[in-house]
């Protein structure tokens, strides 16, 4: 956790809303494949199979999505023949002697190929969800509707639930439809989404929180990012982001993970109260010291003893930062 200044330990402890940009930061920010839905007489290794053959011979991220998770499912992966891209639609190919199709439900309509219930469902509930639902077929009859999404990372439902517990209010701010955003925020615990913001409207949101009397932190990764982060009262940048948006940040998060964030609040807040607790016996050694030598009362080798104690005590209270822990 790099800490730019002293002055963003005062405002750690003002910040009482935080706004966590979506991709990248609370997810991981690239596609990966979700769930597997299949017909009753296909399995899902024989799917991913077929269907990872053909994704791998495209350069689209959710084609690449599906490519790896079938890979990592099923190991090296059959070489299609005839492999066709159809802009806007999907593949398609010739895999292990078995006409195969991968797409919109659209493409499986251009050869007479309708989704069963079951897969016609669930494909709905993907899509309702804001997944991207994805058709296979091979041999004139569809097998499996994959889904597709932008993962949350295993540690932002944690790591919401801790800034909560520092008294911030989370708040998911991105440029993603509604569907999406909403989806996110149930999953990791956040009540109070803006979806569909463009990037340049993304400081306006911040602005919009102040003036309503809140002080606000901003956790952003992208370029986009880079303009709320200034504008925030507190602006943490991921380490793992663009080099903009760790520049305007107050605070940078090495490591990539939201957690950090929450470290970062809590090891500001302690170092600002450790401060404190000096400045007060620093004071206060003088301040009840003072009278007493003035009159005489207080022997100078006593006084002397109670100096040093003075700065052994700041200095071992300073030191007490170090069995701080994160997450």
């Amino acid at each position: 956790i790099l800490i730019k200044g002293p002055e963003v330990l005062e405002t750690t402890r003002r910040a009482d809303t935080i706004v966590l940009d979506k991709t990248g930061t609370v997810t991981t920010g690239r596609m990966t494949l979700q769930t597997t839905h299949t017909t009753d007489t296909t399995t899902k290794d024989e799917v991913l199979r077929l269907a990872g053959a053909l994704e791998n011979a495209s350069e689209h991220p959710i084609a690449q999505a599906v490519a790896t998770a079938a890979t990592d499912t099923t190991g090296p992966l059959p070489t299609p023949e005839d492999f066709a891209n159809i802009p806007g639609l999907g593949v398609q190919g010739v895999v292990e002697g078995h006409a195969v199709l991968v797409g919109r439900e659209q493409l499986l309509a251009e050869w007479e190929i309708r989704l069963p219930a079951p897969l016609a469902e669930a494909k709905k509930a993907a899509e309702a969800a804001g997944r991207t639902a994805i058709a296979v077929a091979w041999d004139g009859e569809a097998r499996a509707v994959l889904e597709v999404a932008d993962a949350v990372k295993d540690t932002s439902a944690e790591a919401v639930r801790r800034l909560r517990a520092l008294g911030l209010t989370p708040i998911l701010l991105t440029g993603d439809n509604r569907a999406v955003a909403e989806s996110v925020a149930a999953e990791v615990g956040i009540d109070e989404v803006y979806a569909e913001v463009m990037p340049q409207d993304k400081v306006d949101v911040v602005k919009r929180l102040q003036a309503e009397g809140r002080s606000v932190a901003m956790v952003g990764d992208g370029v986009n990012d880079a303009a709320a982060l200034a504008q925030a009262d507190l602006g943490l940048a991921m380490g793992t982001g663009t080099d903009a948006a760790i520049e305007a940040g107050d605070l940078t998060l090495v490591r990539g993970d939201l957690n950090a964030a929450a470290d970062a609040i809590r090891l500001s807040r302690r170092t600002l109260s450790t401060i404190r607790t000096n400045l007060f016996w620093a004071f206060a050694y003088n301040v009840a010291a003072l009278p007493l030598a003035a009159a005489g009362l207080l022997n100078p080798m006593i006084a002397g003893a109670a100096m040093a104690f003075s700065s052994v005590f700041v200095v071992g209270n300073s030191l007490r930062l170090r069995t701080f822990k994160g997450a």
